[in-house]
């Protein structure tokens, strides 16, 4: 990669795509394990006062916050995506000042090579 200094925008592009194809899949949201009470009647658990524990991924859709019941032998890959999720936000954040650099770079030039 070249020095962040001379990278061209189409650079910053590439290099944001190669590193975030390593970053699938990508999640966005919380998992939470919780423990909660059934619909039967008589349930020796929910009696019990240990209820019946369960993982759910909570986000956010349209402003409104959305909970999805996610079965426990998915728990790992949901884990990983979100993961995932916190990598790619970070590398969008280290991009967006190396990308926006880059244009002015190239607005500066332009504009040199316009007056030459």
């Amino acid at each position: 990669m070249k020095e962040a200094r001379f990278e061209s925008s189409t650079d910053v592009v590439r290099w944001l795509q190669s590193e975030a194809a390593e970053l699938w899949p990508a999640l966005l949201g919380s998992l939470s394990f919780r423990r909660s009470p059934c619909v039967r009647d008589n349930c020796p658990a929910c009696m019990s006062g240990e209820q019946h524990p369960s993982y759910v991924l909570y986000g956010r859709l349209k402003g409104r916050r959305v909970a999805v019941y996610v079965p426990e032998e998915l728990v790992p890959t949901v884990r990983r995506g979100l993961d995932n999720g916190r990598a790619l936000q970070e590398l969008l954040q280290h991009a967006a000042p190396r990308y926006v650099k880059a244009l002015k770079r190239e607005r500066t030039e332009a504009s040199k090579s316009k007056k030459s």
